[in-house]
């Protein structure tokens, strides 16, 4: 399911500002009464005596308190810092990396400042042994576990897709914050008041840095040189959305619509698929009605069928990956984040790639992009459980992969380029037209999408345990010692047939069981839009 990075992210200025400006109004307030020190609240700071005291008391519960505080101390928030931003600038997030840092750098930094102003002691109820002689408004922990959350949050709308997988983020930022309060409280190190004066300072950090610098990636056109055009047009444009693929699909149109009026787009047209239509009619229609460029957001199956129809047309496809597996995105290096993979399909280069003609007993003509399948392969695919795969994704194949482990051996006979057939034993047979499959595994180091040929391997593990050498061995190229437990092949065509009926599939799908594929490399007969 495709995520939006909608909601605090995609909200106007001045409503992200208004929210910055409540949270900061009352941080202010809790560090006035802080300083003026009123009656109340010295009898409400004073029940927290009470609760370190217990917490002592009970020997079991210390250990665990400061094994928390150290979790959550500065030296650790830091690592953790370090390590997220590398992982965002990694995954090419540069400027959620950005904010992320300085959301962290200056919570502290005004943690810090707060901490001299207000020049509060700490609780006197401290364990002498451990007794901390820093100021203790705000609260350190607090503050970072609260900027940490904040953070987390703020990433889980912007790239994760499973609304699940968000909820159980967002309840994990909550729980941090509360235990990181706890914790101080218990431990006697704050005041209540100033563990929630730490927690609305961690938020209003978060609140004021999305005010003042937004995490979404701009146009990667921004930095690129102009595309050369004999004719620049930005005239219609068509999408195909699969909409059981989208949480919400206003939500999805509203950001399409958006990027492509910034980009001199017209009103896209949109072609919804359905069950007994998943792409090719409406890929046909937009083509009729005079679309310059069809995006199209699904799953592999509909990319395929979309694709597949607008082959020769010379109108260029650009890809919103909103499937599990994604993989002609991913081998075409479009990122699976919404907003940057519809920005490429709107001002992206076209790139012209190869598809496979496929034809076979049981099945009508129809094309691949990415790979086909026999045995073992299709086997996974064939037994993964929908119902598990909507709740936890690629995990669903992970899982189906080790129920069909052993599948058995076929007895398989291949012709590549209308040569002899050659006798091969295997536990699946795969046919690709890039190298990365399922999990970004490459099984095909030599495969390219645009070279005009196909590639087979065939691999034979005889054991269960030989699963793991094998796989080691064809990802590194290591083959010398390899015998019988792979084989590789490449050509423009390639033939292969079985000597009973095993499952089969095309780009994830399964297409039943039969004994024989016949495939055909169309060299660069359809036009995508690639990152510039």
């Amino acid at each position: 399911m495709i995520a939006y990075s909608r909601g605090v992210l995609d909200r106007p200025r001045r409503t992200q500002l208004t929210w910055a400006l409540a949270f900061l109004a009352l941080l202010a307030a809790v560090t006035a009464l802080v300083v003026v020190d009123p009656g109340w609240l010295v009898d409400l700071d004073g029940q927290a005596r009470p609760a370190a005291a217990w917490a002592a008391d009970e020997h079991w519960l210390r250990t665990p308190l400061e094994v928390v505080e150290r979790a959550l101390g500065t030296v650790a928030m830091s690592g953790y810092t370090v390590l997220l931003v590398l992982l965002l600038l990694l995954r090419r997030h540069r400027r959620a990396a950005i904010l992320s840092a300085g959301i962290m750098v200056t919570t502290s930094l005004l943690d810090s400042a707060l901490k001299a102003a207000t020049d509060r002691h700490r609780p006197p109820w401290q364990e002498h042994g451990h007794f901390l002689v820093s100021r203790s408004f705000p609260s350190g922990h607090a503050s970072a576990s609260a900027a940490l959350g904040g953070v987390a949050v703020l990433l889980a709308v912007m790239l994760i897709r499973r609304a699940s997988v968000r909820r159980l983020v967002y309840a994990g930022a909550v729980l941090l914050v509360l235990v990181a309060c706890t914790d101080r409280v218990l431990l006697g190190r704050h005041y209540p008041s100033d563990v929630v004066g730490g927690t609305l300072l961690g938020v209003t950090v978060v609140l004021v840095g999305l005010t003042l610098y937004n995490p979404l990636p701009r146009s990667h056109a921004l930095g690129a040189a102009p595309l050369p055009q004999a004719f620049p047009t930005r005239g219609r444009l068509a999408v195909v959305l699969n909409p059981i693929k989208v949480e919400s699909v206003d939500g999805f149109q509203s950001i399409v619509r958006q990027l492509a009026l910034e980009s001199g787009w017209q009103e896209p047209a949109w072609y919804y698929t359905t069950v007994e239509d998943p792409g090719t009619g409406q890929a046909e229609q937009a083509a009729v009605e005079g679309a310059e460029l069809v995006i199209v957001c699904g799953g592999d199956g509909t990319v395929r069928e979309v694709c597949a129809e607008l082959a020769g047309t010379g109108i260029p496809v650009g890809i919103v990956p909103a499937g599990t597996g994604n993989l002609l995105a991913r081998n075409l290096d479009i990122p699976l984040f919404i907003r940057a993979a519809i920005d490429i399909a709107l001002t992206g280069q076209d790139r012209a790639i190869d598809m496979v003609a496929v034809s076979g007993d049981g099945i009508e003509d129809t094309h691949f992009m990415v790979m086909a399948g026999m045995g073992f392969d299709a086997a996974i695919m064939e037994g993964v459980n929908e119902d598990i795969k909507q709740k936890v994704g690629w995990l669903a194949y992970v899982w189906s992969a080790l129920k069909a482990l052993m599948f058995p051996a076929m007895r398989l006979e291949v012709s590549v380029d209308d040569g002899p057939f050659t006798t091969h034993r295997a536990r699946t047979c795969v046919i690709g037209n890039v190298g990365s499959l399922q999990g970004g595994m490459v099984l095909l180091p030599d495969a390219a999408i645009d070279d005009g040929t196909i590639d087979v391997v065939l691999l034979y593990p005889r054991k269960f345990l030989s699963w793991i050498p094998l796989v080691l061995r064809v990802m590194s190229r290591r083959e010398s010692n390899a015998g019988e437990s792979v084989a590789r092949m490449s050509g423009r065509k390639v033939v292969v047939r079985a000597t009973s009926e095993v499952p089969r599939q095309l780009d994830g799908d399964t297409i039943g069981l039969g004994k024989e594929l016949t495939m055909e490399c169309i060299h660069g007969r359809l036009l995508v839009r690639v990152p510039r």
